[in-house]
């Protein structure tokens, strides 16, 4: 299990560096994230530039913290339902008189249009600087982090079973797969779908009974609600909180400077 734990994919999001971004405390970077993200969110569907600008921005902190932008690019394919999504707002969305535009022979709804680029731009931006904040800090780190911002313990403590036990939950998923593989089977249409849904219900219930052991075991061991606190990292200073508000500031001075539709 030990093994499973150091090549689980959660552990794998984490991409060692010797960079100033990696350097920063977790908190600091919990903060920097969020404020741009906030940032991002409220700039008007329009103002195509400033989202431009953004995307410079968080290539800059790529480059900085030594990430391949492949790596990104291919972690940025979990947005792929809100792409879907996008995508259908053209077709879906009404529009009134002269508000539709040809596009290679389809006729889509001008509003639709931007509603779509509103959705992937932000989206897209979003989730490349959450991928940047996973490739840079440790999930260790993350929940300290989580910790010293004063987020409920209880939260906290939701969110490091979730990571654990998702790494667990995936590696029996991994072991019946190939269990499955051992007995000749192969999924190959709706016929097999009947031995897919008994192996996710077997799942369902091997978890189950994994957390009333677990939760039998914490009992056992005098758990009580709390666990004990996590060894908090040192305190940031000051140059360290600017270093992190660099890329925040950066969006809000673009935001400000002209983030309005023309």
């Amino acid at each position: 299990m030990g093994a499973g734990h150091r090549h689980s994919p959660t552990h794998r999001l984490h991409i060692p560096r010797r960079s100033a971004v990696h350097a920063l405390p977790a908190h600091c970077k919990l903060v920097a994230v969020f404020c741009f993200v906030l940032v991002v969110v409220t700039t008007p569907g329009r103002a195509v530039w400033a989202f431009v600008l953004y995307a410079a921005l968080l290539a800059t902190v790529t480059a900085v913290a030594r990430i391949p932008p492949a790596t990104v690019l291919t972690r940025l394919l979990v947005e792929a339902p809100f792409v879907v999504f996008a995508l259908l707002l053209p077709f879906t969305v009404p529009a009134g008189p002269g508000e539709r535009v040809t596009v290679l022979g389809l006729t889509l709804s001008e509003p639709g249009l931007w509603g779509a680029w509103n959705i992937l731009a932000k989206a897209t931006l979003g989730v490349a600087a959450s991928v940047l904040l996973a490739a840079t800090t440790e999930i260790r780190a993350l929940l300290l982090g989580l910790e010293r911002l004063r987020l409920p313990p209880l939260l906290v403590q939701i969110a490091s079973f979730m990571i654990r036990y998702g790494d667990v939950v995936a590696d029996d998923l991994r072991r019946m797969a190939v269990a499955r593989r051992s007995r000749g089977f192969e999924a190959r249409g709706p016929r097999h779908w009947g031995v897919l849904a008994k192996t996710a219900g077997a799942l369902f219930i091997r978890t189950y009974e994994r957390g009333e052991r677990v939760h039998l075991a914490m009992l056992s061991r005098g758990y009580t609600g709390t666990m004990p606190a996590l060894r908090p990292d040192a305190a940031a200073t000051r140059a360290q909180w600017t270093y992190a508000a660099a890329l925040p500031a950066a969006a809000l001075a673009v935001r400000l400077l002209g983030g309005n539709p023309l």
